[in-house]
């Protein structure tokens, strides 16, 4: 594909990095100096492939073409315009480029001068890097919480009832662990935008950068949610496979001679209970799907956007409905509260129901209307958007 480049105009056909000691410069006709890149072995090598180009005459344009590095040889979307340094308005030769990377089927992008080098050479090698903060924040919160039950489920129960519940460490702890999992990161996944909200509220502008931490935060939100719904299916499996166990049908069992009445009275809970879980983890994957690639590039901006938002919030409701109900009254017990210590499900319960709270808050009217209007242009204060101006406008001059 690349050897077909030579029959245009002013166009060097393509070149290797080995070849690049050998460039001519008398070749000063040409004004469009392919070049073919495969990706390195390694990150940060010492010298890039383009830091091997000599003194290329002044004028020359580069595109930087990337293979894939794969059996078939097939060519990645990156590619690299480096702006000339004599003759910045010609904008025939920079049109000619990315003609050109139009027609193999690229998108063209403009990385400026060969400083990017090294960044694009490093951009495949890069090992999910949206995916290491919310990986990190799963597994800590994980151990936190799994040791936590077994601090209270096991260890408590052994030292001051004689019991020992170690066979909880399979089933029964993970089955805890992972819906305590899923609802917080589900409640993550929307704290950030609760806190835009209010920053851009107490700034009364949209036009400023957020700290780099909530940008960050709300960066990796699909991450976030998919590792919650990988967590609640989990909990959907370790469910189904509960019942089966000996200990949990000795205590079906046990519990066939309760009466009637009692079990008339928890119909309505149980029915809740049933309900807000079935629809909460149908409403989760149902985010989960549109957050893929190959559906979220399907959708326009309002149907993402009433998925996500809507039907997200929803999702959490119900998830959070679900587990005030399994909780019940348990909170009012003293026997809840082993070493002092609330039960997880409490624990669970604090970031989603912050987030709720706070979210019924930012849509009452006197609120709201003023965060959508700041959201589509309004300034309490114009005065950083005119610094803001008049620095982009010096900049252009």
């Amino acid at each position: 594909m690349l050897t077909s480049l030579h029959t245009e105009k002013y166009v060097k056909p393509s070149m290797q990095r080995h070849e690049l000691s050998m460039l001519d410069i008398a070749l000063s006709r040409y004004k469009i100096l392919p070049l073919e890149v495969s990706i390195p072995k390694v990150k940060n090598r010492i010298q890039s492939s383009l830091a091997y180009l000599p003194k290329v005459p002044l004028g020359f344009f580069l595109l930087i073409l990337r293979t894939a590095g794969k059996p078939t040889s097939s060519l990645e979307s990156l590619c690299l315009l480096s702006i000339p340094r004599k003759d910045d308005n010609d904008v025939e030769a920079k049109q000619m480029v990315m003609n050109i990377v139009r027609a193999l089927g690229l998108t063209p992008l403009d990385k400026g001068t060969l400083l990017a080098a090294q960044e694009i050479e490093n951009f495949p090698l890069q090992l999910f890097p949206m995916w290491k903060f919310p990986i990190f924040l799963s597994l800590g919160l994980t151990t936190f919480f799994f040791l936590y039950c077994l601090a209270l489920d096991v260890i408590y129960t052994y030292i001051y009832e004689k019991n020992n519940f170690s066979f909880f460490i399979a089933i029964t702890i993970p089955n805890r662990v992972c819906p305590v999992m899923a609802l917080i990161l589900l409640a993550l996944v929307y704290l950030p935008g609760i806190f835009a909200a209010i920053i851009q509220l107490y700034r009364g502008t949209k036009y400023r950068r957020f700290p780099d931490w909530l940008d960050k935060w709300m960066l990796c939100r699909k991450q976030l949610g998919l590792i919650a719904l990988a967590f609640a299916s989990l909990h959907v499996v370790f469910t189904l496979v509960a019942p089966l166990r000996a200990f949990v049908r000795w205590r079906i069992g046990k519990g066939i001679v309760s009466q009637v009445s009692f079990v008339h009275s928890l119909l309505p809970g149980l029915v809740t209970l049933f309900g807000s879980r079935n629809l909460g983890f149908f409403l989760f994957v149902l985010l989960g799907i549109t957050s893929l690639p190959s559906v979220s590039n399907n959708v326009n901006w309002r149907e993402f956007r009433f998925v996500q938002s809507k039907l997200g919030y929803l999702s959490l409701i119900l998830c959070t409905a679900h587990t005030l109900v399994y909780g019940g009254k348990w909170f009012l017990s003293p026997s809840a509260y082993r070493w002092y210590l609330p039960n997880i499900y409490m624990l669970s319960l604090v970031v989603p129901c912050a987030v709720l709270v706070v979210k019924f808050v930012l849509i009452f009217p006197c609120v709201d209307k003023p965060l959508t209007q700041i959201r589509q242009g309004w300034e309490r204060n114009p005065k950083y958007s005119e610094q803001s101006n008049y620095i982009i406008n010096k900049s252009a001059v």
